[in-house]
């Protein structure tokens, strides 16, 4: 689907280009729309709802600023960009929170509590009360004004209408599995598989736990908002990124996470979707594909290099992270998957030297 639109021009052409905009332009305004809305979460009166905001915040951090990375690929509009990720990414991270700390386990309330994701993405949908089936309810408006900052930046993307639909469906996968997989413990595979099931047709190429760990990945969404800052943007252009973006780069960005979580998420008895496959060469050989899966699916889109830089990026931030060291066999892997590309050493090299400091 090459065109000669969607942000010609404006992208930057390698890494150095990219990690110089993300140092001078996207972390600083990132961090700028968390600290506002730190500000925002310390007035929260519940205390518990208090909390979890600025758990969400402090300890995923990273995830906004990662988000971010999409609107050095406009700079023009990064005024529009930067609050809209940082909004959504926010909602989601708490929402995460509090299911993850939940003392509920009724999926009726975490489906209540993710309608103010979906919510956020649709400006045409009423509001509610998104904590009426919880006993914590005062946040002070926090979660609407969230909402309302989404909706907000969405009003000023001149080609959302061609993306929404897109987007919601995202949302609504995402939704799905924070249901799924918050639910009591004897029933979170059996409910995961039941869901698969509604969609295995579409997907033949995965395997259901590769499935569920695309939907949890948001870079599809932050994807369509750039590419709905483009006013040549094309109704046929938003679907061809979609499919381009999930599962293939969703799916290798969750999986990477899950990867790298594996020693703290088996102490912890966490959920984790890489324990699925039958043993470490499946694992492997399976990661090996969904890596040369989605540098097809960058390559393949207008102006690929910016997403190819976006693929290498994560596999040289996860694989980069002091996790890996202390796992022999996520080593194994990790070596595995960034043999044969320079672009990922790049990254690499950036992110061990860089990043890490500015942490």
């Amino acid at each position: 689907m090459k065109s000669q639109t969607l942000l010609v021009g404006r992208s930057p052409r390698g890494p150095f280009s990219l990690m110089k905009r993300v140092y001078k332009y996207i972390l600083p305004e990132v961090r700028a729309e968390l600290g506002r809305w730190r500000s925002r979460a310390n007035e929260i009166p519940n205390l518990e709802l208090r909390k979890q905001a600025l758990d969400s915040m402090n300890t995923k951090q990273f995830h906004c600023e990662g988000g971010g990375v999409y609107a050095a690929a406009n700079l023009e509009q990064r005024h529009v960009l930067i609050p809209l990720i940082v909004a959504l990414q926010t909602i989601s991270d708490y929402l995460d929170n509090l299911c993850d700390r939940s003392t509920s386990l009724d999926p009726h309330d975490f489906r209540l509590i993710h309608q103010s994701m979906l919510d956020a993405v649709t400006p045409e949908a009423q509001t509610q009360n998104y904590y009426a089936l919880r006993e914590e309810q005062d946040d002070g408006g926090y979660l609407a004004a969230l909402v309302t900052q989404c909706r907000a930046s969405i009003a000023q993307l001149p080609t959302y209408k061609h993306v929404q639909n897109d987007v919601i469906e995202l949302v609504q996968m995402y939704v799905d599995l924070q249901v799924y997989k918050h639910i009591t413990h004897s029933d979170r595979e059996p409910e995961l598989l039941k869901w698969w099931d509604r969609h295995s047709a579409r997907y033949p190429q995965l395997k259901w736990n590769e499935f569920a760990a695309a939907t949890g990945s948001t870079l599809g969404m932050f994807m369509l908002f750039l590419a709905a800052s483009d006013p040549m943007l094309k109704a046929d252009q938003a679907e061809a990124i979609r499919n381009h973006y999930f599962p293939s780069i969703c799916g290798l960005h969750i999986l990477l996470d899950y990867l790298i979580d594996q020693a703290e998420d088996q102490i912890g008895g966490d959920l984790n979707f890489c324990s699925y496959y039958d043993d470490q060469a499946m694992l492997n050989d399976r990661m090996k594909q969904m890596v040369q899966a989605a540098r097809r699916s960058a390559d393949e889109l207008p102006f690929g290099h910016f997403h190819r830089m976006i693929v290498e990026g994560l596999v040289a931030l996860y694989l980069s992270d002091p996790k890996v060291r202390d796992q022999k066999e996520v080593r194994r892997t990790a070596k595995l998957l960034m043999k044969g590309s320079p672009w990922t050493r790049v990254f690499f090299w950036l992110n061990s030297h860089w990043i890490r400091k500015a942490m």
